[in-house]
């Protein structure tokens, strides 16, 4: 973009984004961990807007000269989602594999994928997505479980893809002029609304306890009881959706994905969260963007930072992508934590006194400008 190229992209500028996270984020993983790339046994790579040829992957077994009797696996089109979409193959492999090693690297590619055109609902794109990347290291080695952070306790993926108006919210598409972009419907907030109670469903028995839940089914009967004798009158205004149930009885941190302040703001009525457990999303999404898969684990990566993750603690993860899914699942903390990672040299300035755009008191008059402002006069 800076280069003047963002209607012409070449296959190198998307490669060369790629390398730059991967060599990096690999190198220090392995590196902090102690394991040569020789002991890695799965590797699952996701980037939803980019393939290429080699695969990703491939470039990885290539580049750290890995074994040949690797599993790899790569994802693409799976949106912000993806992350857990591959933490949930790395988990199916360990099912069948004991004493392994496994490497999830997660990303996105915006190089290539810059809208040019003037369709505001495939603009946000270009106003919402950034860079980043995250390589993460896995093992069902118990041996090694006191070198571990952090312990999977379980995991649901929710897919509405068979909804068409779920489906269409978030797709990869040509506008009138034939410029590619990523189109992003008003119907998200509502398909992803759905898509989420029916993850609270199957996920809330597994993360709950059994007194919190006995709680709330005594409060449903209640209601219930109170609505057939007429207590509540008909037409009364609904309020916003809310679970009905304390999370916070069995979680005590909330990694939220980035996919933007209503997205957050959403979460936040749902699950009667307090400004304290949307912090770590809000100040994500403020100094990083929506880096797509993996802005989970800079989510994390912000608790981490801030020393809040004690062992025995549980963090809840939520993501969303497009298709339309909703996957979360819930880590157990093995061990105190609050070693430097990408926020280390910045952790002390969040959060900032404000959130407010900077920019907007001096160019914020654009937004009431019509389109005559800014056309060329035809002598020029």
């Amino acid at each position: 973009m800076f280069d003047g190229r963002e209607e012409c992209p070449k296959l190198e500028d998307g490669i060369s984004e790629m390398d730059e996270f991967l060599h990096d984020s690999i190198g220090k993983v392995l590196s902090r961990a102690g394991i040569s790339p020789q002991q890695i046994d799965v590797l699952v790579v996701n980037v939803s807007m980019f393939a290429a040829a080699p695969s990703l992957s491939s470039r990885i077994v290539n580049h750290y000269k890995m074994r040949s009797d690797i599993k790899s696996f790569d994802l693409t089109g799976m949106g912000c989602s993806a992350s857990l979409i591959s933490l949930d193959i790395i988990r199916n492999v360990f099912k069948s594999y004991k004493n392994k090693f496994a490497l999830l690297v997660t990303s996105e590619s915006l190089s290539m994928n810059w809208y040019t055109g003037n369709d505001r609902s495939m603009i946000l794109a270009n106003c919402l997505f950034r860079s980043g990347g995250c390589a993460i290291l896995l093992t069902n080695n118990k041996a090694l479980k006191h070198q571990a952070m952090f312990k999977l306790k379980c995991l649901v993926r929710t897919h509405h893809g068979a909804k068409d108006e779920s489906y269409s919210v978030c797709t990869q598409k040509e506008d009138d002029k034939g410029r590619m972009g990523f189109h992003l419907s008003k119907n998200l907030p509502k398909a992803a609304t759905r898509s989420f109670v029916d993850n609270l469903k199957v996920i809330t028995p597994k993360i709950l306890p059994v007194r919190e839940l006995l709680r709330f089914m005594a409060v449903s009967v209640v209601k219930k009881w109170n609505l057939r004798r007429g207590s509540a009158p008909k037409g009364a205004p609904q309020g916003p959706i809310k679970a009905g149930v304390n999370f916070k009885s069995g979680v005590d941190h909330f990694c939220i994905h980035t996919g933007g302040k209503a997205v957050i703001d959403g979460i936040g009525v749902s699950l009667d969260l307090s400004e304290y457990d949307l912090e770590p999303a809000r100040m994500t999404l403020h100094r990083y963007g929506n880096t797509s898969a993996c802005s989970l684990w800079y989510v994390l990566a912000y608790m981490e930072a801030k020393k809040r993750l004690k062992k025995g603690h549980k963090v809840l993860m939520i993501s969303f992508g497009s298709g339309f899914k909703c996957n979360s699942c819930l880590w157990e903390v093995v061990r105190d934590l609050g070693d430097g990672n990408v926020w280390k040299d910045e952790i002390d300035r969040f959060p900032p006194k404000t959130l407010l755009n900077p920019y907007m008191e001096k160019y914020g008059w654009i937004q009431d400008e019509d389109l005559s402002t800014f056309k060329v006069p035809e002598e020029i």
